[in-house]
């Protein structure tokens, strides 16, 4: 029998530590949570190793490394509201909501969605699941204080900083070709301003592709 905490622990000790991540919320997080259980069964031997989980054509559950260094960096707090987009089988949200007050998450596969909602009935109850197309986000949840994108974004519609209070933060995987630049975006006076935070790489989202600008 696999021994899953075990590999949690090394995942942490090997993958989330030297990545200069310290913040005891997201390592305690990334500890109490079973990866495993939020991927495919085919994909259960995979969860802890330091790449980006397979779900789907271009959905992933994003590597480890990754995902602790963005909730490092766009820093959230136990008194945030927080949209979490793309969240897939749940397992981003899950970790969020045991940093963060709440935790929207929006995903627009019914299956992801059905399997993610029994998931966080045990392992996320400060979770909201909302179905609908990722780059529409949940208004109707909002505003947020922080929001976290699982995946590549090409173009980031303006509909999900709409979403951003005002001295809020918001951390993208912009793809730029093979590798990617992730950014953390402060939003002050209706206007985001970005810095870098790290390198990483994840397929484009849907909804997140680059829209070809229209021409006579």
């Amino acid at each position: 029998m696999t021994d899953f905490a075990t590999r949690r622990r090394m995942m942490v000790d090997t993958q989330v530590r030297p990545s200069d991540v310290t913040k005891f919320p997201i390592i305690d997080a990334m500890l109490r949570i079973p990866r495993e259980a939020f991927v495919p069964d085919s994909e259960k031997e995979a969860a802890y190793a330091g790449r980006n989980v397979r779900l789907a054509e271009n959905r992933v559950v994003l590597e480890p490394r990754t995902l602790a260094k963005m909730l490092d960096a766009v820093n959230i707090d136990n008194d945030d509201l927080v949209l979490d987009i793309g969240a897939g089988f749940g397992y981003s949200s899950a970790v969020i909501a045991r940093i963060a007050e709440a935790v929207v998450a929006v995903e627009e596969d019914e299956a992801f969605t059905s399997e993610a909602q029994s998931l966080l009935v045990e392992h996320g109850d400060n979770v909201v699941f909302h179905e609908g197309a990722l780059a529409q986000g949940a208004a109707e949840h909002g505003p947020y204080d922080a929001i976290v994108i699982e995946g590549g974004v090409a173009q980031l519609p303006e509909e999900i900083t709409a979403q951003l209070k005002d001295g809020g933060r918001i951390v993208c995987l912009f793809m730029e070709g093979a590798l990617g630049t992730v950014r953390v975006g402060w939003k002050i006076d209706g206007a985001i301003t970005w810095r870098f935070a790290f390198n990483a790489s994840a397929p484009v989202l849907p909804g997140f592709e680059k829209q070809d600008a229209f021409a006579l």
